[in-house]
């Protein structure tokens, strides 16, 4: 399967639920309850996955065609309806389909995005009108990263994901490897050398070439696969972590040049060059929508 395989019937209407990297992670601290303070920086990516909504009139929430593997209990999309509509009191209904394409786990956001597209979408076909303020807080409790995908934009956070700034990143090329390591992000944050006290830093410093992400060096601890493909990742390119693994990427200069470096690596390995935009395609897509459903 392609990364950014589409449906086969594209006559239907699928929304796009982006993928990300991150290109800074820092922990500058740890909030009562156990949460993480953080600086990140989102840069969202054109591959997705896509999901279709067909509203119903009896009131239930069914995933249908899931091709994920995850429980639908613990699907964040499904968590994501049911918050979107308990939240209003209004009695609505909808059946979803998902076609996946992110890998489960990669650090990625595939999970976040699915769930920031489900509630974005069902508050304009449910006629909530929700802002993207109240919709970027309902999201946050279901995930760190869903505010983002929920203003669209590629952007700098702070706090545990919830105060955003949209940066406008030039577009930009990546090879990302899937190493499809096992690691826990729980794992990960919990772990006793994990640095939870970095000094905190500016967007200026991020943009003069401040990139660490203060994960890595216990993610190539916990898993001595990841550091065998890191190290041999390395001998090719300047590598980076994104989330707590277990994808890593380059930076290219052009697509070109993300091509070179991926047929320079195993040809078994799952990489895929991949391009950085600032705009998310959801925003696209639900604009369409929006001017679509008016000249009606």
């Amino acid at each position: 399967m392609e990364l950014n395989e589409r449906p086969d019937d594209w006559s239907d209407l699928w929304w796009p639920a982006p993928a990300k990297l991150n290109l800074l992670l820092k922990i500058t601290g740890q909030r009562a309850g156990g949460y993480h303070q953080l600086q990140t920086v989102f840069q969202l990516l054109t591959i997705c996955d896509w999901l279709n909504f067909t509203p119903n009139n009896d009131g239930s929430i069914n995933l249908l065609d899931d091709n994920s593997g995850v429980p639908k209990q613990e699907n964040l999309i499904v968590h994501a309806a049911t918050l979107l509509k308990e939240s209003s009191g209004i009695e609505a209904g909808v059946d979803i389909r998902l076609k996946k394409n992110l890998p489960i786990g990669a650090g990625l956001g595939g999970g976040s995005s699915d769930a920031a597209t489900t509630l974005v979408v069902l508050n304009q076909l449910w006629g909530y009108d929700y802002s993207v303020e109240k919709l970027a807080a309902l999201g946050l409790s279901l995930g760190a990263d869903v505010p983002v995908f929920v203003h669209g934009n590629s952007a700098w956070a702070e706090g545990v994901g919830e105060q955003i700034t949209p940066l406008g990143l030039n577009e930009s090329w990546f090879l990302v490897v899937n190493t499809g390591c096992p690691i826990s992000t729980k794992e990960v944050f919990g772990h006793k050398r994990l640095t939870r006290n970095s000094s905190a830093i500016t967007i200026r410093d991020f943009l003069d070439g401040q990139v660490e992400n203060d994960c890595l060096p216990v993610v190539r601890e916990i898993s001595k696969e990841f550091d065998e493909f890191f190290q041999l990742f390395s001998d090719f390119s300047q590598v980076y972590l994104t989330g707590t693994g277990s994808s890593m990427f380059a930076k290219c200069a052009s697509r070109e040049a993300a091509v070179k470096l991926s047929d320079e690596l195993p040809s078994g390995w799952n990489k895929w060059v991949v391009k950085g935009i600032d705009k998310s395609p959801l925003q696209r897509a639900l604009n369409q929508f929006v001017a679509n459903t008016n000249r009606v």
